[in-house]
């Protein structure tokens, strides 16, 4: 059970990382405001964060 709980919050985080680095790419590239970078950085992001943070209330 530990080990399930473990590898959800490492999948959790880099979800997390994953939305950061398409932030980041698509600013880059010149994208704006709503590019679709943008709001899939923020889905993948807030899913992950959500993960995190239903694993931490359910204990």
């Amino acid at each position: 059970m530990r080990l399930h709980q473990q590898s959800i919050r490492i999948l959790s985080l880099i979800m997390i990382v994953i939305g950061v680095v398409l932030i980041v790419r698509t600013l880059i590239a010149g994208g704006g405001g709503l590019a679709i970078g943008v709001v899939l950085g923020v889905l993948f992001i807030a899913a992950g964060s959500a993960r995190i943070y239903l694993q931490t209330k359910r204990r």
